[in-house]
């Protein structure tokens, strides 16, 4: 067993329990999955960018990333159906947990001036969303090797309803949340 997933099974599941007033062992919030996604913007055009954006977020997730395609045509964003819009890969399982380990305990740390991720990040469904700037924070990531800087947004989906126990959840995990509101 991993590391973060071995602290949940040991530790968070019973303060969960305690905290929470959950007696029923399978209601306990847990994590399902992790999306990592970077929208391409203005590189859409590039497939040289793409793959090389491709090539860093699966660096990243220890998985092969998928370039997501355009299912219409927007004249106004002079998107054609088809064209590679950006990339994406969804982590489960043992992978998940490797991740957020690394992003919690390796990477947000090296994050400059770093405070902790918003509390705002909630969509009122238990899941928690939050945004980074650069992919250099992440130690696989070889300043050589990459064509542009991105960021990407990261999705944290779990399998409560409730936002106050998915906060809850995720702050046992380690995330580090900013301090106030």
């Amino acid at each position: 067993m991993f590391g973060l997933k071995k602290i949940y099974q040991e530790e968070v599941r019973a303060k969960l329990t305690s905290e929470l007033g959950i007696k029923n062992p399978m209601l306990l919030p847990k994590l399902e999955k992790i999306i990592i996604s970077v929208g391409a913007g203005d590189y859409a055009k590039d497939a040289k960018i793409m793959q090389n954006i491709a090539d860093t977020i699966s660096l990243i997730a220890g998985q092969k990333a998928v370039i997501t395609l355009a299912k219409k045509s927007v004249a106004g964003f002079k998107m054609r159906e088809g064209m590679a819009m950006g990339v994406k890969v969804t982590l489960r399982g043992n992978q998940m947990y490797n991740f957020l380990e690394k992003l919690i305990v390796i990477s947000l740390p090296r994050v400059k001036d770093f405070r902790g991720v918003s509390r705002n990040g909630f969509d009122g469904r238990g899941n928690y969303s939050f945004g980074l700037n650069e992919q250099l924070m992440f130690p696989e990531v070889a300043y050589d090797d990459i064509m542009v800087t991105h960021g990407m947004n990261i999705t944290i989906v779990t399998s409560t309803d409730n936002d106050k126990e998915a906060f809850k959840l995720l702050e046992l995990l380690g995330m580090p949340f900013a301090k106030g509101k």
